[in-house]
């Protein structure tokens, strides 16, 4: 087997160890959007084995935590390893709007996707509003 010698590979992993690729994995990359009354959150895990990601929410911080580890081969030989490995995190500041009691996650195809649905007292109503005359009138509030 021959393998190329890379001049710069221990710049690179100098650097990895800075920007945290190597011995610190970077944050998990995020996608939200809102459909209607939903928020939706996609945060990427490939590789992490589901049972290793926790989800969490205090006081209006979703914390999402993952792990994903190596596992080499007892006779096997590391010869390439760039993936990044180790313990995932990512926090996030939710509004007071969003139900975070009802919140639902899945994880599939190496995603984990959460809804958070918007509160219902967070969504317009209709306010009844009295007068000092006998008519009352709604406004949309």
């Amino acid at each position: 087997m021959l393998l190329r010698t890379d001049p710069f590979r221990d710049l690179d992993r100098l650097f990895e160890q800075f920007t945290g690729t190597s011995s610190r994995p970077a944050v998990m990359h995020v996608d939200a959007e809102r459909d209607g009354d939903t928020f939706y959150v996609y945060f990427d895990l490939p590789g992490v084995d589901p049972d290793s990601i926790d989800v969490t929410v205090e006081r209006n911080v979703l914390q999402v935590r993952a792990e994903r580890r190596r596992r080499p081969k007892d006779s096997a030989e590391t010869v390439i390893s760039e993936r990044p490995m180790g313990v995932f995190s990512r926090q996030l500041f939710l509004g007071d709007t969003l139900d975070t009691d009802s919140l639902q996650a899945t994880y599939d195809n190496g995603v984990l996707t959460l809804q958070i649905p918007v509160s219902e007292r967070a969504k317009p109503r209709r306010i009844t509003i009295g007068s000092g005359g006998s008519g009352r009138r709604q406004i949309k509030g």
